[in-house]
Parts: C-alpha cells; structure tokens; sequence
C-alpha cells in the first residue's frame, strides 16, 4: 500500500504533489489516480493515518477529537481581540488524513444556490456546480432526486439511531414560532424552515463518511492503483520556484508531533513534474503560500522571506461562521442524550464490541434556516435595516441564521452534571466581520499573526443578528416539551429585568411577546461577546477573485502571478455559504479534479 510515514527513495520526483490530505485534497489525489495511471501522485499529509480510529469512525464519539492530548486536531490561538471582551477565540481545525469530514459534527447541511451565484465567477455559479455536489454523494433521505446524488462514494442518510423525540419536539416549536417543516431543507433553495437532519453515515453500518475512507482508501488497497501514494506525519514547509516561476519542488520535514526520532529540522524536498495543487486548508495554505515567497510584500519583508509574487490578498479576508450554543435543561431520560456515551451513562467500551447503533448518532436530529420578519427588521437599527434591503430583502432564499437541536450539552458535560439538558446551537450564516492569517517568520514553526475579527465589523451588523438569534432561539426552547429551564450558560439579566422570568420551566409568558429593555439588549450582547466562538467553518484566505479584489486564485485555481501551482480548498471561497462547510469543501475537490484532469490532459489515451 502506498501510504508510509518514511517515503521510499523513489518518490524523489513525481508528476503531481497535493500538499495537504484533508476533504478537498483526498477527493483530488483519488480522482487523478483514476484518471490516469502513468501519472505519479503524491499526497502529504501534517496529521497521522485515519484508519481504524473510534473518535473518527463513529460520530457519537467526535468530541474526543478536541481534548487537550488529541493528535487529529490542530489548534490555532489567535490573538486577544477587544470587540470579544479581551478573548482569544481558539480555532479547532482537522489535522488527519481526511481532515474535517473525520472530525466534524458529521452533520449534512449545504448552501443554497445564491451563495454560490453570489461568487459571481465563472464556472463556479449554483448551475455550474450542482453536477459536482451530486457528485460525491450518494442520498438516503426525503426530497427530489434531482438535488441529490445517488452513485457517489459518501453516503449521507439517517445512520443506524436517531431521536425522533427530540426532534418532534424542536419541529413543533419552530412551527409554532412560524417556521414550517419542510422535507427537505438541503435543496439548494429551501429556507426560513425546519427539518429532519441527515448526516455524513453510512445507513447500513452507521460509520461516518469521511473523504479519506470514501475516496483514499479504497484505492490504496485495491492494487490498481500503484500511481497513488500519500505520505502522512510530514509538514510542507514551502513550495520551491524556478527561475520561471514555476512550481518545482515542496520542501518538507517529518512532523515532530509524531516523529519524535528525528533529529533535527530534517528537511527534504520532492520534485513536482507537472504540479503542485495546495490543499492545506484555510490557516495553512495562506501560510505555506508567504513561507514560498507568495503574498503581500509588507507581510514577507516583515518575515523574512524574499518575494516571489508581490500578492496582498494572501492571508486576507477570514471568516467563519460565528457560533454561540445555548444550553437547557430536559427531562430527557440520560440514555436519550449525547452524554450517555460520555458520562458512564452507557460503557464505551461495551458499545464499541456490540458495534451498538448509537454510535452512528451526533445528537442533530433537525436544523432550521431562519429569516427575521420584516416588523423584527425594523426594531433592529438603521444599520441592520440597510444591509437588510440590500442583501436580504430581495433573496428570500438566504437565510440569516441557522438553529441545531442537540440532544445533549454541545461543551464540556462536567459543569452540567448530573441532569439532562438539550442545546441550540446558533451561528449566522453570512458575517460581514473579517480577519486574518500571516507568517511571522520564515520558518513552520514562527507562530502565525491570526485575528478571527468575529464581532469586527464597522456597524455591528453581526453583533445585532446575534441579538436577533438569541431571542429567537430562546423562544423556541421555552416552546418545547423537554424544556426544564435554563442552564448556567445563558446572559445575566439585569435586576429587576422583565424576561428573566423566562428563564424559568412553563412559564406563562414564554409563549406571550416579550419586550427586552436596552439593559436586556446589552446584557446580551455582552454575553455573546464573552461566549461567541467558531463553527468549524473556516474559509476565505486564497479566495479566488481578481489580484485587485484581493484575490488569490483565478477560477481555474490557478495561484496569480506563477505557475504550475494551484489552490483547492475552502480558503478559496470568495463569499460565505449558509450551510456546513464539508459539502463545499468536497464539491471543490471535484470541480479542482475535473479542471487539473481537463487541463493536463489526463487519461485521453483512455477516454479515446
């Protein structure tokens, strides 16, 4: 098999180097591997194999991917930021073969077509896409066929356990807040609804569907395919130029995390004959890019490193979505939570040798996609109300916000127990505050200069939306059955406050419209600025555009200004997408392939 830790002397030289091993890198290596077999492929991977891991094959065991000792997650700790009361928000990234589709929430939630015609960039509008999306998947859920795929390698259905229970309950509320049930909230179009989650799980044997086991892997066992190999454990310092400017080489070190033998900074590099596509995602590729000489000339001169390409807009423009969970008591049976293959409730152990189905379950049985009504547009500000006409009014099918129900506590359980509780977990679908990722030296390990610029933007307009959230959200949860009150993780009302009342379980006023004072309003915000933190959907730092709108990228993913060197992952998205990230990182893998395979000529021999 074509995987190994140490490459073997031959894999001095290859046709094409994918520089990263994560959701869009693995779907890209597989696809050329098809394509055609005299083309040498070589894959380098940060983090380790992803095979044969629980915390990876089962969703309902995914949070032990964020303990402090994990060694499939990469944390990045920007810097204290004023606007999120002197925090730093921690980003979580996947740093394994497969990256994020291993360790993410496994929850199966796309964009809708006008994000992807908001990009407004050539081969890349909802209609141009729609063909690589069906692509990847094959669909075991409700709706019509043709939104979906029915032959690809990742399975998306209910897996192997759900709570309808939980799920009745939060349909219910939400409909009676307004908002109807739809069967398929994941058509590209549908939204100001709710509806039954899917997820990225197999139906026949609940494992998760992770771009390495779906695509990699096959290939690597099936001996037809000696062309491909992947090289796990190793960082991508730099990518090496020739006189041309042209891609030539990746230089490369063993990652010491993992290969603690080493002695030394044990650099080595791996001659690319045609290619060199980066896929290291949204913090590391803008990062590899400056190491390489590609970025803005301030950045570089500050760092170090000698200019190859003066391009400014490298490390430029981060976002994520901004995500705060809120947590309530339940009278949940504890079997019936997330909790219970964590708190004791149930033996993991015992659970693994049964191969038990509720290991297939990530606690999100329903999602909604929520728009504000025109009479709560209007008590939002002059501000809100601006952005509103100009980017929302006309779009019914953009969503502001989206809701999870949880089954359980989306944190830490240990300040919760004992007791059941269930969560809402909120984030905005398209947030006008941006940050940033640079170098700040010449070497991997330099720590970044990396601001996450959540709550930064110059009108408050994320601030307000998620004031809008958490009043909407709160409604909800007061709404439902299981609802018991609140838990600790709420905002602090000020005394003598109106709303604090609907803290409380069956409260009469949950269901009456309550008016929150300025004090509340403030309350509020002040929380969210305390307690606001990523949704894993990091994005936006190559994106692709023009160099005079700070692109990085052409729409054939070509790096501007050099060559034979290409970038494909989310840190190319020019615009948000109202949906989990893992459904567009895996459409442009494929897109990314079919363009590499056009464009080199690959497999003609074999398609003639």
């Amino acid at each position: 098999m074509g995987l190994y830790t140490t490459p073997p002397d031959e894999l001095q030289a290859v046709d094409i180097i994918i520089v990263g091993g994560g959701t869009a890198g693995c779907v890209i290596a597989s696809r050329l591997a098809d394509a055609d077999p005299e083309c040498v492929i070589l894959v380098i991977e940060g983090g380790p194999n992803n095979q044969n891991l629980p915390t990876i094959t089962h969703p309902a065991l995914y949070r032990g991917n964020f303990t402090p000792d994990s060694n499939t997650v990469q944390t990045y700790l920007p810097s204290a930021e004023e606007q999120l009361s002197g925090r730093a928000a921690v980003v979580f990234v996947g740093s394994i073969l497969g990256g994020g589709s291993c360790v993410n929430g496994a929850i199966y939630n796309r964009a809708q077509r006008d994000d992807y015609d908001s990009w407004k960039t050539e081969g890349w509008s909802a209609e141009d896409l729609l063909p690589y999306l069906k692509k990847f998947e094959t669909y075991h859920g409700p709706g019509d066929e043709e939104h979906h795929g029915a032959r690809g390698p990742i399975k998306v259905s209910s897996g192997t356990h759900r709570s309808d229970a939980m799920a009745d309950d939060f349909i219910a509320a939400m409909n009676e807040m307004g908002f109807p049930e739809v069967q398929d909230l994941q058509d590209l179009v549908s939204a100001n609804a709710v509806a039954r989650a899917c997820r990225y799980v197999s139906p026949e044997n609940g494992r998760r569907q992770n771009a390495a086991a779906a695509y990699l892997h096959p290939r690597l066992g099936d001996g037809d395919h000696p062309n491909l190999h992947v090289l796990v454990e190793a960082q991508v310092v730099r990518v090496l130029f020739n006189q041309d400017k042209q891609a030539a080489a990746v230089e490369w070190r063993p990652n010491p995390k993992f290969q603690t033998d080493t002695t030394g900074d044990l650099r080595r590099t791996v001659e690319a004959r045609k290619l060199v596509i980066i896929c290291a995602g949204t913090h590391s590729t803008p990062s590899i890019l400056e190491r390489s000489g590609i970025g803005g000339s301030e950045v570089l001169d500050r760092a170090a490193v000698p200019v190859v390409y003066d391009l400014p807009g490298v490390g430029h423009g981060y976002q994520d979505h901004q995500m705060v969970v809120y947590t309530y008591k339940s009278t949940m049976a504890p079997e019936d939570t997330t909790e219970s293959v964590i708190d004791g409730t149930r033996d993991v152990r015992q659970l693994l040798a049964n191969d038990d189905k509720i290991l297939s379950w990530n606690g999100v049985d329903a999602t909604a996609k929520i728009r504000p009504t025109e009479a709560e547009v209007n008590c939002l500000g002059r501000e809100f109300r601006e952005i509103w006409d100009k980017d929302f009014k006309n779009a019914p099918n953009r969503p502001l916000a989206l809701i999870f129900s949880v089954a359980g506590i989306l944190a830490d359980p240990t300040p919760f127990l004992p007791g059941q509780f269930f969560s809402l977990a909120c984030y905005t679908a398209y947030p006008y505050s941006r940050g940033h990722v640079h170098i700040t030296g010449p070497d991997i390990g330099n720590p970044l200069n990396f601001k996450t610029g959540y709550l930064s933007d110059r009108d408050d307009i994320d601030l307000t939306s998620q004031v809008w959230l958490y009043k909407a959200q709160r409604q909800v949860a007061q709404r439902m059955h299981f609802y018991q009150g609140e838990s600790h993780l709420h905002p602090k009302f000020p005394p003598g406050s109106k709303v604090t009342s609907l803290s409380e379980p069956k409260s009469d006023s949950a269901r009456r419209e309550v008016q929150y004072s300025p004090e509340d309003d403030e309350a509020i915000r002040q929380w969210v600025r305390e307690r606001v933190g990523t949704a894993y959907h990091s994005i936006g730092t190559c994106k692709m555009a023009p160099i005079e709108q700070l692109g990085v990228v052409d729409p054939s993913l070509n790096v501007h200004g050099v060559q034979k060197l290409k970038v494909a992952d989310l840190s190319i998205v020019p615009e948000n997408v109202s949906g989990n990230t893992m459904s567009t990182a895996l459409m442009i893998g494929e897109k990314a392939a079919d363009i590499v395979i056009k464009e080199l000529g690959l497999g003609l021999e074999c398609r003639k």
